[in-house]
């Protein structure tokens, strides 16, 4: 007998991974966002625990929002197409690992590498990769902390384990990706080579006000965890 669970909302079964592969696509993006919006609110429950921790124990948190996304059906389809891989349950699963997104925001440099740390402490969090943009910027002048964890989401009689992307990035940081975002895809207006210069001196701009900022938080001993 096949392991499923039913998700009243949209009154019909849903069946988790190995069970059917070959589903037609609508069917399979509710399949995923299921699996995925469960894993979301596991991660976030623990990143909230730690933030509620913090404040609880602490002058300050490290910790200064967190907020999460669900890969859209669109980009999930262009991605699976790039890597030419088929539009299964098991492909879609194995090649795109970031169709769940949390982020984390941080006053300081110091306290993203802090709240890391603590995450991939908890038991049932399994690190799968680790790429550090802030040490090592992307070409453009992005900067971040990118976890791909692997969290074991149990349901009534069945746990899987399902990949989360986890950024983790500065106040500073966050603002030059969003502004950044915002403008690159803009519709009406062609982002130059000019443009994309202006952003990336911008972005240095302020990983050099994260570095002052941070000098000044060893000042007045914040990062004393």
């Amino acid at each position: 007998m096949n392991d499923y669970i039913v998700d009243e909302s949209i009154d019909e079964e849903i069946y988790l991974p190995n069970t059917i592969d070959y589903l037609d696509i609508e069917r399979q993006y509710k399949q995923l966002m299921f699996l995925h919006e469960a894993a979301i609110e596991q991660v976030t429950a623990k990143l909230n625990i730690l933030k509620g921790e913090f404040q609880f124990s602490n002058d300050r948190n490290p910790i200064s929002s967190i907020s999460s996304r669900i890969k859209s059906k669109e980009s999930i389809i262009y991605k699976m197409e790039k890597k030419g891989a088929p539009f299964t349950f098991s492909a879609l699963t194995e090649n795109v690992r970031d169709i769940a997104g949390v982020r984390v925001i941080c006053p300081f440099i110091e306290d993203v590498y802090y709240v890391a740390r603590m995450l991939v402490r908890q038991p049932d969090i399994e690190i799968i990769e680790v790429k550090d943009y802030i040490r090592n910027p992307k070409e453009n002048g992005y900067r971040s902390l990118h976890l791909i964890v692997k969290n074991n989401v149990t349901f009534s009689n069945v746990s899987k384990e399902v990949t989360v992307e986890i950024q983790i990035r500065t106040i500073a940081m966050d603002f030059w990706a969003c502004t950044e975002h915002q403008l690159r895809y803009k519709k009406d207006k062609e982002f130059s080579l000019e443009a994309q210069n202006k952003l990336k001196y911008c972005a240095e701009l302020m990983a050099e006000a994260d570095k002052e900022i941070q000098n000044l938080a060893g000042d007045f001993d914040l990062n004393q965890w």
